[in-house]
């Protein structure tokens, strides 16, 4: 008999954070042939790191961030 998903879930969840976290990085690239997933994933980040040193976007600390995010939703 093929187990359920709340079986298999509750299973995952008695695994280590590392564990986990390693399941869900197999199971997500199941989903897509990760040669695919991996050109895409490189092009994006050569794309931003672009972008951030010809000037074209600029960062924002994450205390400015975290601030305007409490001020906005706080």
């Amino acid at each position: 008999m093929r187990p359920n998903l709340n079986d298999v879930v509750a299973e995952a969840m008695k695994l280590s954070i590392e564990e986990r976290a390693e399941w869900a990085d197999r199971l997500w690239a199941s989903l897509e042939p990760q040669a695919d997933v991996d050109i895409a994933r490189a092009a994006e980040i050569e794309r931003r790191v672009r972008q951030l040193e010809t000037g074209e976007v600029e960062t924002i600390p994450h205390e400015t961030v975290m601030t305007e995010l409490r001020n906005k939703f706080g």
